[in-house]
């Protein structure tokens, strides 16, 4: 192993072990190693078995090596004018809590164009485990869900169940199936205390109680207590207000939360909770009234409506390289701030007359881009919860202020990291200056060159980087793209077709 390729691995163990909240002492023990040895394989001071490198990855839930391949990388000529149409997928936040939300239901569920991701696919193969039937109908991506009459919980597929943050979610439909249960969560105790402490607030008022200890919640359900008064998340968390919902489906009395998330995803498992019999008011607001049932067995057929964070990944994308191409069944209500936002900084492009998603609620509009001269707007950019810009939309104004006019400053206050991963658009001409590790500023604009670049263990900052590579001059390539599967399904398929030329390798 050369010393080149030594230093690049080990920058990359590096950067998923701190994004995944871990030190170097709890990727050891997870791996059965001293945290001296991990320190000298991130330093690259160490060679490393394609057996260790699988460990590391399947520990990190980062594909930095698969046994019998290697990972997957991108290779993508520049730069690109895309043209064409393209229809936005449905959402795969929506459908990886719908898919929790099924265990709620003795009868068959049968979801509608689910995203086809990796995110799906792990929570598919823990359903299967625990004895539900999961089948695939047809090329549509359709998916048919049917519970045993007896979950197995005590054959949870725990290699599945500890490469997916979603897992979390099962808490709120287990509480009410049985009295005692655990399920898997991947990093450490540390973590896996602090993650599930705004969870517990939601469902300490139907009698569960948790313990995180060596890599499993440990779970415990007191009947005797119930709801007595509103419940307030502590954060407005999506995942924690998707929990308490799901508790309160199978609570039989009405059950108030407030400080409740009323983002995307979360609207569509209210809507499908409504088709389960569960009644919901205030949808697409901070207080929801949930009058659940004690049991819920029906046949029921639901589509999740499009993602709005795919949507504004093709609006970037068609932005950084100054294209014209029509996005179909972009859902406006979630991305009325952002387009505001780009208007403001110069965006133009014509949309249609709003229609309805399948699920019968969700406003739809068909976006044709222009290209556009961008200045950077009059104030910062951040994110804030539902109705304001999209916290995981945040990352893409990186690349675009990237190519406006000015200086643009970006404040992710959310996540702890993630605005560092950005400064790697820097590696292709930009100009980002990280502040602290919460603000970056950009100054535009940009003539994008393309180099070679390792994938950031962050979703969304890794798809900002392939996008600025389209808009690169030259040959680039973006190695271990495994995250970016986790979230998009085909995106560099689909991106071809409207003309960009991105290749899939393997080295060996």
């Amino acid at each position: 192993m050369s010393e080149g390729y030594k230093n690049r691995i080990g920058n990359l163990i590096r950067d998923a072990r701190k994004h995944r909240g871990l030190t170097q002492h709890q990727l050891a023990d997870l791996l059965g190693t001293s945290q001296s040895a991990i320190n000298r394989i991130e330093k690259g001071h160490q060679n490393l078995s394609l057996e260790m490198l699988a460990r590391i990855g399947a520990a990190l839930d980062s594909e930095i090596v698969a046994l019998g391949a290697g990972p997957t990388h991108l290779r993508v000529s520049g730069p690109t004018t895309l043209t064409g149409e393209i229809t936005v997928k449905t959402s795969k936040n929506a459908g990886v809590a719908l898919l929790c939300a099924t265990l709620l239901n003795r009868g068959r569920t049968t979801l509608r164009k689910v995203a086809r991701i990796e995110e799906v696919n792990r929570l598919l193969e823990v359903l299967t485990s625990m004895g539900v039937q999961c089948r695939w109908l047809n090329d549509d991506n359709d998916l048919e869900i049917v519970p045993p009459k007896e979950l197995d919980l005590d054959h949870i597929d725990a290699d599945s169940a500890r490469r997916t943050r979603s897992i979390i979610m099962f808490l709120g439909p287990l509480l009410h199936r049985s009295d005692v249960f655990e399920l898997p969560y991947a990093g450490g105790c540390d973590l896996g205390t602090r993650t599930v402490e705004p969870h517990m607030a939601a469902l300490r008022p139907f009698g569960l109680e948790v313990k995180a200890t060596e890599g499993s919640y440990h779970a415990g359900v007191n009947r005797a207590i119930e709801p007595q008064r509103p419940i307030v998340l502590t954060e407005r968390g999506d995942t924690v207000t998707e929990n308490a919902l799901m508790a309160a489906a199978l609570h039989p009395g009405t059950t108030v939360i407030r400080n409740a998330s009323s983002n995307y995803m979360v609207q569509d498992l209210c809507f499908y909770l409504e088709r389960l019999g569960v009644e919901i008011e205030g949808i697409g607001t901070t207080t929801l009234t949930v009058t659940g049932l004690s049991d819920i067995d029906v046949d029921v057929d639901y589509a999740p409506s499009e993602d709005p964070i795919e949507a504004m990944s093709l609006l970037a994308a068609a932005i950084v390289t100054k294209s014209s191409i029509t996005i179909r069944r972009v859902p406006i209500e979630f991305l009325e701030i952002e387009l505001a936002l780009l208007e403001e900084m110069g965006f133009v492009y014509e949309r249609s007359p709003e229609y309805v998603a399948l699920n019968g609620h969700t406003r739809l509009v068909d976006i044709t881009t222009r290209p556009s001269e961008l200045h950077a707007p009059l104030d910062k950019i951040h994110p804030m919860p539902f109705p304001g810009l999209n916290i995981d939309n945040l990352p893409f104004f990186a690349v675009i202020a990237a190519v406006a006019e000015g200086q643009t400053l970006l404040h992710d206050w959310v996540y702890e990291n993630r605005a560092i991963y950005l400064t790697d658009l820097n590696k292709l001409g930009a100009k980002v200056k990280l502040l602290d590790p919460h603000r970056v500023m950009i100054e535009g604009p940009t003539s994008f060159t393309g180099t070679e670049l390792v994938c950031p263990p962050a979703l969304r900052p890794a798809v900002v980087i392939l996008l600025a590579m389209l808009a690169s001059k030259g040959t680039s390539v973006l190695r271990s793209t495994y995250v970016i599967h986790r979230g998009y399904e085909d995106l560099a398929e689909r991106l071809n077709q409207l003309g960009a030329t991105i290749e899939t390798f393997r080295d060996i």
